[in-house]
């Protein structure tokens, strides 16, 4: 119990999972990795951090820094002054992509015709601004963005929030049992359903996410909250043009 609340403490609730294992090979590195794994955190990788001093973490809880020791954590944002980079947000971007990549299988789609653009959205059912999002729905359609769906119960998975994702997902048709659901439509229980939600909220938890919606561009850009499909539109024509 101390080793539950101590691990909460110093995370919050705004930083959990993808491949079990540490994408690294230096022995140095074991301190940092039994250290964290006391609290509860597995430690994914580990690279060389701007900063003496610090290494740069990749855990199943978002982005963290250690002393070489694993004595010392630091929870927070990194920022290249004379640069003006965002680095924590950079390494999160990355994980971001290969996460979201890694689920596209179990995403609800709803598909622009004249596709320009796509985004991932982590949503819950009963978040007011996820269902004015769903709402204008078709703003992003015309805009020619695609919106893929990922759960995010905002109550954690129990209740009936979680479960009503669960059967969303499970539903014949998810995508209008989503819109109806959102609507305020009650939602029909699915016998044996055995939908993903739990996997979508530790995907979420691990990209630094702690509420709804949260809407990630193509880029690995994470938006917390909502924004209309005209914001979205200008923020994903200003994203740096990628060869195929």
């Amino acid at each position: 119990m101390k080793k539950l609340v101590l691990a909460t403490a110093l995370l919050g609730t705004s930083l959990n999972v993808f491949a079990n294992g540490v994408s690294t090979t230096d022995a140095a590195d074991a301190p940092i990795i039994a250290k964290f794994a006391e609290l509860g955190v597995t430690v994914k990788q580990i690279n060389p951090s701007p900063v003496a001093g610090l290494k740069e973490l990749i855990t199943d809880k978002g982005v963290l820094y250690a002393s070489p020791d694993g004595q010392f954590l630091m929870q927070g944002t990194l920022i290249d002054l004379n640069n003006r980079v965002n680095l924590t947000e950079h390494a999160l971007s990355d994980v971001r992509k290969e996460g979201i990549a890694e689920y596209e299988d179990s995403m609800i789609v709803y598909k622009a015709q004249n596709e320009k653009h796509s985004i991932t959205v982590f949503t819950d059912i009963t978040c007011g601004y996820c269902r004015k999002l769903h709402r204008e729905l078709d703003d992003f359609l015309d805009a020619g963005i695609t919106v893929k769906y990922l759960a995010f119960p905002r109550g954690g998975l129990r209740g009936k929030g979680y479960q009503d994702l669960m059967n969303v997902w499970c539903a014949k048709d998810p995508a209008e049992a989503l819109t109806e659901a959102k609507a305020g439509a009650e939602v029909a229980a699915v016998p044996g359903c055995n939908a993903p939600i739990a996997e979508h909220y530790q995907l979420g938890q691990s990209f630094g996410m702690s509420g709804t919606p949260a809407i990630i561009l193509e880029d690995g850009t994470m938006i917390p909250g909502y924004q209309s499909a005209a914001q979205i539109s200008q923020a994903l024509d200003a994203l740096p043009k990628t060869s195929s």
